[in-house]
Order: C-alpha cells, then structure tokens, then sequence
C-alpha cells in the first residue's frame, strides 16, 4: 500500500488548533467512531500515554474513540487483529515481522511507541552474563520473537543457545526466576526488568542493543490494511490523539501515572513512576518527536531480523509500515 499520509501529517502539527478548537466552534461534528485498542501486556508505564488520550478527551477531539484492552494472553493482539475484532493492537516489532512473513498483506505498523529496543534477558544474580545460561531452563511467553531474541542474546555472548532449555512461563518472569523455577527469562527492562531489581538487587537484565542488536522501534501501534482502506480518518485520528497524548505525558510524567492508575485499577502509583521514568528517554529516543518511523534505523532493523533468523526474508518495510515520516524520507 502506497497511501499518501500527508494529511496525518499536517494533522500532527496542529492537533489542537484544528480538533480541540473545533469543539468549542459551535460547528457540528460527525461523532467520534469507536474503536477497539489491545495492549501488548498488562498495562503498565510505556500504555500511560494511551490512557491519558482517552481520559483527556483527546481521542474523540480528533475522530476516534478508544476502548482499551488488556490482553489476556501474549497472543490476544494478533489473534483479535487476524478475526477483525479489534481496529488496532500494540505488537512487538518482531512479531510484526514474524506474522507478516506468515501472512503478507494483512498488518500495517503505523506509529512507534518506543524507539529502542525493551527486549531482554532477565537473569537471577548467579547467572552473570549470557552464556551462563547454557544448560539452564529459560522462561518465554510463548510468543515466537522470544525464543529470537534469547538466542540472538546468548550468541552474542559467545553461547550456544540450543543448550538454553525454553519453559513457557507467560508474563510471570519475574515470579520465576525469583522462586528459582528458571535461571533466566525473556522480558520488557522496563516493567520485568526493574521489577526483578526491586526485588534482587543483584539481580542481572541483558539487553538485546547491548547484545548484538540495532536500536529499533520495539513497540509498534498496529492495524489491518483493511482498516485503512475502510476508515482512513480513524486511522490519522488515532496517530493523531496519541502523539498528543504521549507529548502530555513526556511533559508531566505524573499525569500519565494518575490516568494509569485510574485506567488500570490496582496498579502500584509508586512502581508506575519509577518505571515510567526510566521509559520515557525512550519514547523519543534519537527522534525529533514521539511516533516517528524511521526509514534508515527500520532498515538496520530489517537486516538484523534476517540475519539472527526472526524472520527467513528481509521484512520489507514498503509492506509492513506506513505513515508520514517513513514515506518522506524514502522518497
């Protein structure tokens, strides 16, 4: 698909002249179309932006109107996307690949969450590098990136990964590495990662940009090329309210905390900022503003998924992602 985006592009300019102004012209607006968003993980730091656009009204000031999902499994964005069920998922970038390889033509990635890689191996104190978890029992959530990037990791260590034995744990890395049940377990720094330190101070987080890989885009907002092409205004709506609600949260951090906490009841207010602190560099890492896709770091990107074997094919970033920055800077 070769859409144009220049009108999301102007739209990101001027979000708050032309949709917040709007709401209070006296002029009639077509109501707000609803649509369905599925988290990548249970809700944490990295979804605060997406709870404060739709606390905040921002969504519906620009055409759409968000449910959020938590997912109930690692597999529930996916699954929903494939069935139609849901108009947008936020997926791991290497899942993206994976599935489009699968199914070429269906997935379109449209706004970067974050710029750089949350991928890692979290690791109990007495495994003090990679390597040191040969022979040892791993936990995955299930997802087929995992498995890719645990042995890109280990590889990069000088290890064997076929001598790492994978146990699926699903998101309960950290219970099990705390309660000995595995050595190590594929993981988010961000959320798992600073949990475990919380816990075990001595506690060791491998980092897949440390170990062999590119910086990339790991979170991606995702849709279906069907949505597209039968409601493109959402689609922009949608970039559109979460650059703008992502910039909130960059500005004022415990914003984003409190529309999480009131998004997500039961969450820890205190854990929250920790680790929403320690993302948000991230949200904007070596971009001019949150969301950008950009063309020359997708291509180190791409090369890498071949090369440590996420995906057979060089994904082709023409098929898979689509939105204002990628298509300027490659033309």
């Amino acid at each position: 698909m070769n859409r144009s985006y220049a009108r999301t592009a102007a739209a990101l300019v001027a979000l708050v002249t032309v949709g917040l102004t709007a709401c209070g012209s006296g002029r009639l607006q077509p109501p707000p179309e609803p649509a369905r968003l599925i988290l990548d993980f249970v809700p944490n730091a990295v979804h605060s932006g997406i709870y404060l656009t739709h606390q905040s009204g921002l969504d519906r000031a620009a055409g759409v109107d968000f449910t959020i999902k938590a997912p109930t499994s690692s597999s529930d964005g996916l699954n929903q996307l494939r069935r139609g069920t849901t108009q947008f998922a936020l997926l791991d970038i290497h899942d993206l690949a994976i599935e489009s390889e699968r199914h070429p033509g269906q997935l379109v990635g449209v706004l970067a969450i974050v710029q750089r890689p949350l991928a890692s191996v979290l690791a109990a104190p007495s495994i003090t590098r990679p390597r040191d978890l040969q022979g040892r029992k791993v936990g995955v959530t299930g997802l087929p990136s995992d498995g890719a990037v645990l042995s890109s990791i280990v590889s990069a260590d000088g290890g064997d990964p076929s001598r790492v034995q994978q146990v699926q744990v699903g998101y309960r890395a950290v219970d099990s590495i705390r309660t000995g049940r595995v050595a190590g377990a594929t993981g988010f720094w961000n959320v798992e990662g600073l949990a475990l330190s919380a816990q075990q101070p001595t506690a060791h987080t491998f980092r897949v940009d440390k170990y062999g890989g590119p910086k990339y885009p790991e979170l991606i907002l995702v849709t279906t090329h069907a949505v597209i092409d039968s409601h493109p205004g959402m689609v922009d709506a949608a970039m559109v309210s979460l650059v703008s609600g992502y910039d909130a949260v960059i500005a004022n951090p415990q914003r984003g905390v409190d529309a999480l906490v009131r998004g997500a009841p039961g969450t820890n207010p205190a854990a929250a900022l920790r680790d929403l602190k320690a993302v948000i560099p991230s949200f904007t890492y070596l971009q001019e503003k949150f969301g950008m896709l950009d063309f020359g770091r997708l291509e180190g990107w791409a090369s890498w998924e071949k090369r440590v074997g996420i995906v057979t094919k060089r994904p082709s970033l023409r098929k898979i992602f689509t939105g204002p920055e990628l298509f300027t800077r490659v033309h």
